[in-house]
Order: C-alpha cells, then sequence, then structure tokens
C-alpha cells in the first residue's frame, strides 16, 4: 500500500480542493502542524444499495416460534397467565 500524502496546514488551506479530489479517487491525506501528523482526510464509505420492499424475501427466515415470549420474560414482567 502506497504512503498517503502528507500536507502541512498552510499547503492544506492552499491545496483543499486538490486533497479533497485526491480522497475522492480513494486516497488516504494526513494534514501536519508542525511537523506531526494531527488528521488524516479519508474517503467515506459508499452508499449502500438498497433493493426494493421485500428484497430478502426467501433469504431471511424465523423460527416457528419468534413470536413467543421466552418463559423468563413472562415471569421477569410479571404476566403469568
Amino acid at each position: 500500500m502506497e504512503a498517503a500524502r502528507q500536507y502541512n496546514v498552510n499547503e492544506a488551506k492552499a491545496h483543499f480542493s486538490k486533497i479533497l479530489d485526491a480522497v475522492a479517487t480513494g486516497e488516504e491525506v494526513i494534514i501536519s502542524k508542525s511537523g506531526e501528523p494531527v488528521a488524516k482526510v479519508v474517503p467515506l464509505a459508499g452508499k449502500t444499495h438498497r433493493g426494493g420492499y421485500g428484497s430478502l424475501r426467501g433469504r431471511i427466515t424465523a423460527a416457528d416460534d419468534f413470536d413467543d415470549a421466552p418463559e423468563a420474560f413472562d415471569e421477569a414482567f410479571g404476566d403469568d397467565e
């Protein structure tokens, strides 16, 4: 993996658009102050494509007793029916 590019604060101010362009292509950029790294600019995670309503139908199953409360739950909350 290639080392992240590093800019001092003044360079980062002067080249902010260039830094954003680099980050948008997947690069990481380090911002330093007085020679010490203080921040890392990284790309945001991409948006997850979600299918429409029901897109997981047939891929997820629930146990037959899914809606039944466990016995300990009933005891803890006083539902002794």
